[in-house]
């Protein structure tokens, strides 16, 4: 992998982890996750003007992209209900490399190398190693997130390919939030409008920093897709469970066990495998 694409993941990652560690430590972590998908609309919508539109071709990944995405945050809203979000993040983020890797070889024919399959392999195993300390009372919790990490790695796979079609990842990435966030924002003010819109005018600094957050880590890694194979980006971009424990521990002041420093030894050494596919 080009040193170029590898710090740009490494990047996004660090965006991934940071933005989802503002979700983490809100109140309300369901209108803040809706508040930051509205703010990234509010940011594609004011940057789409000057960007050149995607390519014909791409459209139908988009729209594809759009359904998987809403029906990611749904399900990350009810799987954080029912279960804490230590609990179910890691095993969403660490499904979803492996099933993206699985289908790019056997259904896509993209093929990877041995180093490859090491460092994919080694990152899942040390982001699952991260829930080994974790007791799930709610087998539903774990339901909801395995489903998830099947939506993740669809639309990792949708936008994978649509977004090498597209000629214009920027505008690719924008359009894909536009349209995810304008609909949720809609449905909030229209159901939840008595607790929705109170929040935004106290916390709307909190959206406007994850918003920028989850549009550029989403961007970047898209346009790393369009060099490096899916299936490397997707895994490498799972890093971020590296920087989000890194946060825990050093900003949130959460207590680290050694068994997950262990595992993040094993996420970051199988970065620097990958770095070699």
């Amino acid at each position: 992998m080009p040193m170029i694409v590898f710090a740009v993941v490494l990047s996004a990652a660090l965006l991934h982890a940071t933005w989802n560690a503002i979700v983490k430590s809100a109140g309300d972590k369901f209108l803040t996750t809706i508040m930051v998908t509205a703010a990234a609309a509010g940011i594609a919508a004011v940057l789409l003007p000057f960007l050149t539109a995607p390519a014909r071709a791409s459209w139908p990944y988009i729209g594809a992209s759009v359904l998987f995405q809403i029906t990611y945050f749904l399900l990350v809203a009810r799987t954080y209900q029912v279960a804490d979000m230590s609990q179910t993040y890691p095993l969403m983020r660490g499904t979803a490399p492996l099933l993206v890797a699985l289908v790019t070889v056997f259904q896509t024919g993209d093929s990877l190398s041995h180093i490859a399959w090491i460092g994919v392999v080694g990152i899942c195993v040390g982001v699952f190693s991260m829930t080994l300390d974790i007791k799930l009372h709610h087998r539903k919790g774990i339901y909801l997130a395995l489903l998830n990490a099947l939506v993740i790695a669809g639309y990792t796979l949708i936008d994978g390919y649509g977004v090498r079609r597209s000629g214009a990842p920027a505008a690719y990435t924008l359009w894909i939030f536009l349209l995810t966030g304008l609909p949720l924002a809609i449905w909030a003010v229209a159901v939840k409008r008595v607790t929705f819109i109170p929040y935004v005018a106290r916390h709307w600094h909190i959206g406007i920093v994850g918003g920028t957050g989850t549009t550029a880590s989403y961007g970047l890694a898209l346009w790393a897709m369009t060099i490096a194979p899916v299936a490397v980006v997707a895994a490498l971009r799972e890093t971020s469970i590296l920087f989000g424990t890194l946060i825990a521990g050093l900003m949130l002041k959460e207590h680290i066990g050694m068994r997950r420093i262990i595992a993040a030894c094993i996420i970051a050494s199988s970065a620097a495998v990958l770095r070699l596919a």
